[in-house]
C-alpha cells in the first residue's frame, strides 16, 4: 500500500499534538463567520471566570444578553484589534470583562491559578471563514473563542512547499475579509515539513512573510530530525511556540502594535504589528529563564548579526527583566540600565523601548545631561536608557541608590566594556553609596592591612559584581568580549550564550552579502629623483613617506576619483529606483579633504547631477588652508547624516566616521581606499548590508586590500565565533619580571606610590614626588631600552585592566603595580621618531595607473571561527635604522610598484601608443559606438600593434606573449594611454 503523502497527514499530526496540550477540537460549523468568533467558547470562558459581571449584564440586556455581548466583543476587536482586547478586556453597559488571564510576574495564588487555567485554547481545521464563499484555511487557533493564528500547510512530498503556502496567502486570501483585516489575527503562518514563515498582516502581493526558523548548521532552515525519532523538522512550531503557555506569553509580552515614526521621531499615523522572529523570541526567553534561576551577578553575550532586529530584542528583554521574579517571588532586578556605545543615543533604540512600554513612566531616556541620569537612578526608574559615556561623568555625584540589583544591557559590546571605562559604573552599582565604595576596610588593624583591603576593594570594582548582571549584544565579538561575557565550554573555549549568525541572516534575507560583488584594484607607479645628489635615509621611514606621497598626490587621488564616479554612474546610480548612494572610505582626514575637493571638481567638470558630503572630526590643515566637516559641507556637523538622505546627495566621504553603527538602507556601493582588517573590516563593509525593498545587491571597489585579507577578516564572524582558550593570567607575572629588570623603579618605589595613592589622605603632590625621580632614570636609558620599557608598561596596563575582571585569584601586588604603571606611563616622555620629510621634496611621480586585480564574490568557509586569546606584543625594541641612498630606495619602490621596463622598452611602448592616438578609424569608432564596442575595436588594434613590434623589439614582444600577467599589464597600460602625473604622454 502506498503511503499517504497528502498535506492532511501533516494536519493530522499537528492537531494530535495540540489536542495533547490543552487544546480543544472545534468544527468549522461552530465558527461564526460574521462575528469571526467561536461564540460558545467565548461565552463559556466568561461564564466560568466572571459570573458576577455576567449576571449584572444579564439584568441589563435580558434575554438578548448573549447576542448583545458577542456583537460588542466583535465590534471592539474590529475597532481596537485583538491584541488590545485580550490585554485590556471590554466594557459593556458598565460591566468590565477580561477576555484572557495571563500569568502574573509574581506568584500565583489559588484564585489566580484557577482563572489562568480557565483559558480555552481551540483548534479548527478547514475553517470556512467567508460569508461570500466556501474558501477554507487549513488551521486556525483560538484563545477563548477569539482567533489568534491562521496556518496554511503544505507537504513537499505532494509537490508543494512553503512557497506555495505563501503564494496562497498573497493570491487568494483577501485582506478585506473580516478575519484577515488588520489587527484581527496576530499571525499568519505558512508551514511545510521543513520551513516556517509568518506574517503579522495580509496585504495581497505586498504581504511580507518572514522566516521563523531555528537555523540549520549555522545557516538558514531547521535542524533535520534525528534518525532515532520520527516527526517533522518544524514540530517546534506546534509543540513549543503554539503551546498554551507560549501563546499567552506571546500575547502578553511579545506581539506589539507600534506606530511608525519619521526620521525626526514624529508619528506618521501608520500602525503595524510586530511579531518576534524566532531568534528574538528564543534569545529573550532563554536569557529571562537563566536570570530567573541564577539571579544577579551573571554575564551574557548575545552574538546577533546585523539585521537581526536587535533593538526589538533589547526592548523585549528590558521590559521582561524589569518585572522578573524568582522562585521565591522576589524581584530579581531593581533597575534595568540600557547602554548604547554611541555618543548620540540611538533614536531607534529609544523609540522601540518606549513603544513597548505598557505602563506610563516606566522608561526614562537620558540623552542630554548627566544630572538626568543621577536623578533617574536616585528616583528608582525601572528602565533607564543612556550612553556609556554618561557613567564616568557622574560617578562622583551619585549618592544613595534606591536599588541594589541591576541588569545592564549593553548595545554593541565593544572593548570599551572590558577596561577602565566601566570601572566607574561597577563602583557605583556595587555599593549603596559613593562613600561606601571608597571607604577603607574597617576591620584592618594596621596601615599595611588597611592598604591591602583597599587595594582588593579596587580590584573587586573591576571584577564580576554579585548585584549586577550584564547582557552584552554584539555582531562582532572581540577576544576580550568573548572571555568577559561568553560561556566557557568543557573544552576550554568560550562561546556566546545565544547566536544568530551572519550566514543565517544573509540566507534568510535580513541582510545582504557585502562580499558577493567585490572588485579589487592595485596601483602601479614610478617615482623620479629630482635632485642631483644622492642623500641617504632610513629606508623604512623613507619608504613610508614616499608611499604616502604617492597616495596623497593629486594625480593618484584624481585617478581614483575618476574610477569611483564613472563606476557609480555606470553601475550604481540607477539602483534602488535611482536612489542608491555610495560611501568612500579614506585612510586619513587629509585624504578625506582631498577626496572631497577632487570629487566636487570632477562632478562639476563632467556635469554629473550628484552631490557629495564629507565626514571627519576636528580641523585639517592643508596647503595653508583650514578645513572642517561643517565648513566643507555647508551645514552643521550634526546634520551630515540627515542631509545624506537627500536624493541628490549620492556620495559620503568618510575618515573614521560613519564606519560603524550607521544604518542607511540606500547605501549600495562602497569605495575603499584604506587598509582594513579584522573586526574593523567587517564593521566597515557591513554598512552596506541593510536591506531595502528595491535593493537587490551591493558593490565594493577596493583600492587598498586584496580579497584574501577581506576573506580572513570575515570568516571568524560568518557563523559562530569562539575564543580558542582563556587568556593566561600568568602573562602578568612575566611582564612584571621583565619590567623589574629595567633600572627604573624598585619594589620600594611601588610601595611608596601605593601608600600615597590608596590613602584617603594622599595628595597629587605626593604622587609626583614618588614618580618624577623615576622619569629621570627612564630618560637615562638608551633609545632601545626606553622603547622596550614603555612597550612592556603599556602591555601590562592594558592586559591587567582586562584580566582583573576575570582573574581566578586576587593578588594585591599586581593591583599596586597596575595603578603605579598607569600613572608612571603618563609622565614618561614619548619618543617622537623624526621622519625625513624632505625626502618628499626630492622626488616626483613619473607615472601612475590603477589596474583591476580581482572581481566577483569572496566565498567564505563554513564552520566556527576561532579567535586567539588576549596576549602581549612581545618585544618592543625599535627597528634599527637601515640607511640607503635615495636612488636605491626609489629604484626598489619602482620595482615593486611599477613595470620596471628598460629605456628601449619604454620607447617602443610610447611609439605603440602614438600609433593608436593617431588612428583615425579608432577615433571615428569612439564617436559613434557604445563603450563596449569601442573596447572591442580598441583591443583588436592593441593586438595589431603588438604583432608589429616582432622585428623592432622581439624581447618585449616575447615577454608580452609568454608572460600572461605581464602581457595583460602592458595592454592595460596601453589602453589607459600611460598618461603621467605631469600630463606627458609616456609609457608606464
Amino acid at each position: 500500500m502506498t503511503p499517504d503523502i497528502s498535506e492532511r497527514v501533516l494536519e493530522d499530526a499537528i492537531e494530535a499534538s495540540l489536542l495533547n496540550s490543552r487544546y480543544h477540537k472545534r468544527t468549522p460549523e461552530q465558527y461564526d463567520r460574521s462575528l469571526c468568533l467561536l461564540s460558545q467558547d467565548l461565552l463559556d470562558f466568561v461564564l466560568a471566570t466572571q459570573p458576577k459581571p455576567w449576571k449584572q449584564l444579564t439584568q441589563h440586556h435580558g434575554a438578548a444578553v448573549r447576542e448583545q455581548f458577542l456583537r460588542r466583543v466583535a465590534a471592539e476587536i474590529e475597532r481596537r484589534g485583538t491584541l488590545d482586547v485580550l490585554r485590556q478586556g471590554v466594557k459593556d453597559s458598565g460591566c468590565k470583562f477580561r477576555l484572557a488571564y495571563f500569568q502574573p510576574a509574581s506568584g500565583l495564588n489559588e484564585e489566580t491559578r484557577r482563572l489562568h487555567g480557565a483559558n480555552l485554547f481551540s483548534v479548527v481545521r478547514q475553517l470556512r471563514y467567508s460569508t461570500r464563499n466556501e474558501n477554507s484555511l487549513d488551521l486556525v487557533l483560538f484563545l477563548n473563542g477569539i482567533p489568534l493564528f491562521t496556518a496554511e500547510l503544505k507537504n513537499p512530498l505532494s509537490g508543494q512547499n512553503v512557497e506555495d503556502a505563501i503564494h496562497q496567502y498573497k493570491a487568494t486570501r483577501d485582506p478585506r475579509e473580516p478575519l484577515f483585516s488588520y489587527g484581527r489575527c496576530l499571525g499568519h503562518f505558512a508551514v511545510d515539513s521543513e520551513l516556517v514563515y509568518v506574517a503579522s498582516q495580509l496585504a495581497k502581493e505586498k504581504t511580507r512573510f518572514l522566516p521563523f526558523n531555528q537555523g540549520r548548521f549555522g545557516g538558514a532552515g531547521n535542524p533535520p530530525v534525528p534518525p532515532t525519532r520520527s516527526g517533522y523538522a518544524t514540530a517546534y512550531l506546534w509543540e513549543q511556540i503554539w503551546a498554551p503557555s507560549s501563546v499567552l506569553d506571546l500575547v502578553r509580552q511579545f506581539i506589539h502594535e507600534v506606530e511608525e515614526e519619521d526620521d525626526k521621531g514624529r508619528k506618521t499615523g501608520k500602525r503595524f504589528l510586530i511579531f518576534p522572529r524566532y531568534q528574538q523570541l528564543d534569545a529573550v526567553r532563554r536569557l529571562v529563564a537563566d536570570a530567573r534561576s541564577r539571579g544577579p551577578g551573571q554575564r551574557y553575550l548575545i552574538q546577533h548579526s546585523a539585521g537581526s532586529g536587535k533593538s526589538f530584542t533589547i526592548a523585549w528583554l528590558a521590559h521582561q527583566l524589569s518585572t522578573l521574579h524568582n522562585a521565591s517571588d522576589e524581584r530579581v532586578f531593581d533597575s534595568i540600565v540600557v547602554i548604547t556605545d554611541r555618543r548620540i543615543l540611538d533614536r531607534q533604540l529609544q523609540s522601540t523601548i518606549r513603544q513597548f512600554e505598557q505602563t506610563l513612566g516606566v522608561v526614562e531616556t537620558i540623552d542630554t545631561t548627566s544630572r538626568q541620569l543621577k536623578d533617574a537612578l536616585e528616583s528608582g526608574k525601572t528602565i533607564i536608557v543612556t550612553t556609556l559615556q554618561k557613567f564616568p561623568v557622574i560617578a562622583q555625584q551619585i549618592g544613595e541608590l534606591p536599588g541594589k540589583r541591576f541588569a545592564v544591557i549593553v548595545d554593541e559590546a565593544h572593548s570599551s566594556q572590558s577596561g577602565e571605562s566601566t570601572k566607574s559604573l561597577k563602583a557605583v552599582l556595587s555599593a549603596p553609596s559613593l562613600a561606601a565604595a571608597e571607604s577603607e576596610e574597617e576591620t584592618a588593624t594596621s596601615l599595611e592591612e588597611e592598604l591591602e583591603g583597599t587595594i582588593l576593594a579596587e580590584m573587586e570594582k573591576r571584577g564580576q559584581q554579585p548585584n549586577m548582571s550584564t547582557f552584552a549584544f554584539t555582531a562582532t565579538p572581540k577576544p576580550k568580549t568573548l572571555e568577559l561575557f561568553g560561556v566557557r565550554r568543557p573544552d576550554g573555549t568560550f562561546a556566546p550564550f545565544h547566536l544568530y549568525s551572519m550566514r543565517q541572516a544573509i540566507e534568510e534575507g535580513f541582510i545582504l552579502d557585502v562580499l558577493a560583488n567585490y572588485t579589487t584594484y592595485q596601483a602601479f607607479w614610478r617615482l623620479l629623483k629630482k635632485v642631483e645628489d644622492d642623500p641617504r635615509y632610513d629606508k623604512r621611514k623613507a619608504e613610508y613617506l614616499l608611499k604616502s606621497f604617492v597616495e596623497l598626490h593629486p594625480h593618484a587621488i584624481g585617478e581614483k576619483v575618476r574610477i569611483c564616479v564613472e563606476h557609480f554612474a555606470a553601475n550604481t546610480q540607477d539602483q534602488i529606483d535611482r536612489l542608491a548612494k555610495a560611501m568612500v572610505v579614506t585612510r586619513s582626514r587629509l585624504h578625506a579633504v582631498r577626496y572631497k575637493l577632487a570629487i566636487n571638481r570632477y562632478l562639476a567638470e563632467h556635469g554629473y547631477p550628484f552631490k557629495a558630503l564629507v565626514a571627519f572630526s576636528g580641523t585639517v590643515q592643508d596647503g595653508g588652508k583650514s578645513y572642517t566637516e561643517s565648513g566643507m559641507n555647508g551645514i552643521p556637523e550634526a546634520q551630515t547624516a540627515s542631509t545624506f538622505e537627500q536624493a541628490e546627495v549620492r556620495f559620503l566621504i568618510v575618515a573614521n566616521k560613519f564606519q560603524t553603527g550607521f544604518d542607511q538602507p540606500l547605501l549600495h556601493t562602497m569605495y575603499v581606499d584604506k587598509k582594513l582588517g579584522g573586526v574593523g573590516a567587517v564593521q566597515t563593509l557591513s554598512r552596506l548590508n541593510r536591506t531595502h525593498p528595491k535593493k537587490t545587491g551591493t558593490l565594493v571597489v577596493d583600492f587598498a586590500n586584496d580579497a584574501d585579507t577581506i576573506k580572513k577578516a570575515f570568516e571568524p564572524y560568518y557563523e559562530a565565533t569562539l575564543l580558542s582558550e582563556a587568556t593566561d593570567p600568568n602573562i602578568l607575572y612575566e611582564i612584571e619580571t621583565r619590567l623589574s629588570a629595567f633600572p627604573v623603579y624598585t619594589p620600594a618605589d611601588i610601595n611608596a606610590f601605593a601608600q600615597v595613592f590608596f590613602s584617603p589622605k594622599g595628595t597629587q603632590d605626593g604622587i609626583y614626588q614618588v614618580l618624577l625621580p623615576l622619569v629621570d632614570r627612564f630618560e637615562a636609558l638608551g633609545v632601545d631600552e626606553r622603547h622596550e620599557f614603555r612597550g612592556q608598561l603599556t602591555d601590562y596596563v592594558r592586559l591587567y585592566a582586562f584580566l582583573a575582571q576575570v582573574l581566578p585569584f586576587s593578588d594585591a601586588d599586581l593591583e599596586k603595580l597596575y595603578q603605579f604603571a598607569r600613572y608612571l606611563r603618563r609622565l614618561l616622555p614619548a619618543d617622537q621618531p623624526e621622519l625625513p620629510r624632505e625626502v618628499q621634496q626630492n622626488i616626483d611621480m613619473e607615472s601612475y595607473r590603477i589596474q583591476e586585480t580581482s572581481s566577483g564574490g569572496i566565498p567564505l568557509e563554513r564552520g566556527n571561527g576561532a579567535l586567539k586569546p588576549v596576549g602581549t606584543k612581545g618585544g618592543h625594541t625599535a627597528a634599527p635604522e637601515e640607511l640607503e641612498t635615495l636612488s636605491r630606495i626609489v629604484a626598489e619602490l619602482n620595482e615593486r610598484f611599477g613595470l620596471n621596463l628598460g629605456t628601449e622598452h619604454r620607447l617602443t611602448l610610447s611609439q605603440m601608443m602614438d600609433r593608436l592616438a593617431d588612428d583615425v578609424a579608432l577615433d571615428a569608432a569612439a564617436r559613434v559606438n557604445t563603450r563596449e564596442n569601442v573596447r572591442l575595436t580598441f583591443d583588436q588594434k592593441v593586438e595589431n600593434v603588438i604583432q608589429d613590434i616582432v622585428d623592432s623589439n622581439f624581447d618585449l614582444y616575447k615577454r608580452i606573449t609568454d608572460d600572461a600577467a605581464f602581457g595583460e599589464t602592458v595592454k592595460n597600460c596601453i589602453r589607459s594611454g600611460g598618461v603621467t602625473a605631469r600630463g606627458e604622454h609616456r609609457p608606464c
